[in-house]
């Protein structure tokens, strides 16, 4: 009987860089990852769909969000930061596992809220949302 592997969340990677380009740094300092991919929905129902309400996908929306460590001497987080604090963009690519898929994209942070429970690390809660579609990586790495 054939062993099947699953990917595990522990092995997927997310890749941060400048606004731009491709990431190639693995934003290793943060956890529970979560890739929504959304669209938006057109009403195309007709007299002819046999009494059946028609809906085709419109616009698509991506949002990565994810959970860092706060830690001021780490790469990633003043990238992720900066990018906040300055309403910019930054480079994410968000893969289910090594060398696996997801998308490769510019995105906005529009969320950067900090808890500071009392007997936890202090953490940071990032949501981004994609403002530029660059591709969607295939298992494999490539585009």
């Amino acid at each position: 009987m054939a062993l099947t592997t699953y990917a595990m969340g522990m092995n997927a990677k997310i890749y941060c860089g400048a606004a731009g380009s491709t990431p190639s740094t693995e934003l290793a300092n943060v956890r529970d990852v979560t890739l929504t991919l959304d669209a938006g929905e057109a009403d195309v129902t007709s007299r002819a769909n046999g009494g059946w309400k028609a809906t085709v996908a419109t616009l698509r929306e991506c949002t990565v969000e994810f959970e860092m460590p706060y830690k001021r001497t780490d790469a990633g987080y003043a990238l992720i930061k900066t990018a906040y604090l300055t309403g910019g963009q930054v480079g994410l690519k968000t893969l289910a596992e090594e060398n696996g898929e997801g998308p490769d994209g510019d995105f906005s942070v529009t969320s950067f809220p900090r808890s500071e429970p009392l007997e936890e690390g202090v953490m940071v809660s990032v949501t981004a949302k994609l403002t530029t579609f660059r591709s969607w990586i295939e298992a494999g790495g490539g585009a």
